[in-house]
Formats: structure tokens, sequence, C-alpha cells
């Protein structure tokens, strides 16, 4: 897709590191920076290998590395279609404020019809105001009547193994 300056492309192998620089960023921007454990090899595997998990697109503007989406497919039972879900989309600071955000959610919308998809989903942190202020001006409905919870480490280990 272009439009103006903005150029959103599938991600190669060869970006593997440009992502994994995103993710960093991303997590900075999070204060999560502590979390970040995925390496290049991680990306690599997971996004460019034989069976792909995950799937990135990467904004670019005037030529450079602008902004990125992450996703991958979910599934509702209750649909019976799969859906999309948005792990991450990230626009660098200096390239904010030119439409790369809401450019990159259109990117993903058209992916999620072309592939079948009945909805787009996302998580946001609760105190990330500006990313909540641009959902709802999307048009995405905060789904407050749901609560996330996580299994991770060595819970997750204890209970694979009981």
């Amino acid at each position: 897709m272009t439009l103006g300056s903005l150029e959103i492309a599938d991600a190669a192998p060869e970006d593997a590191p440009l992502v994994l620089a995103f993710i960093r960023e991303l997590a900075e921007y999070e204060k999560l920076s502590h979390a970040v454990r995925a390496t290049e090899d991680d990306v690599r595997g997971t996004l460019f290998g034989g069976s792909p998990q995950a799937f990135a697109r990467i904004a670019w503007w005037d030529g450079e590395p602008a902004g990125f989406a992450l996703f991958f497919h979910n599934y509702s039972t209750f649909v019976g279609r799969r859906g999309l879900y948005v792990e991450d989309v990230f626009v660098r600071e200096a390239f904010r404020g030119r439409g790369i955000g809401k450019a990159l959610f259109a990117d993903l919308a058209r992916i999620a019809l072309s592939r079948g998809c009945a909805r787009m989903e996302w998580a946001v942190l609760d105190w990330n105001e500006p990313a909540i202020a641009f959902y709802r001006a999307l048009g995405a409905k905060a789904q407050s009547e749901w609560t996330v919870f996580r299994l991770d480490g060595g819970n997750l280990e204890r209970l694979a193994e009981s």
C-alpha cells in the first residue's frame, strides 16, 4: 500500500533485526524493557521459518523504517471463523502524527478481510490514554467485560507437570 510518502510491506527475513529493534522501542515506550527476551533468531524463526507463527508488516516513510505491526490468527468458536489478533503496532516518535498508525490498522483490516477473518482484536495497557483514544477514533470498542489472564514461567511449567 502506498499513501504519499508511506509504503507498508511484509517484513522479510533480513528485517529480523529491524523487527526486534521495533519490539525493543515499543517495550521502552510501555516501560517494559525488562520483559523483552526475544532474540533475532527467535524473530527470524517464528516469523520467517518453515511454519510462521506470526506475521509482520513494516511502514516505511520516505524509505525510512517508521513503524511496524505484528499479528497472528486466533479463532472464535462462537462465530466459527478465525480472527486477526494484533500483538503490536508501533510508530517511532519522529514519525508520529503522519497517519502511519491509522494506515497500519487499515492495512491489517484489509488483510483480515482478505483472509476471511470475522474480527480484529488487541490489548492496550490501561494507562495508555493516547492509544485508547486513537483506538476509539477508529471505531474500536473496549471489551471491558473480559479479563485477560496469563500463565507463564514457573506457573506454566508447574501446570504442565501436573
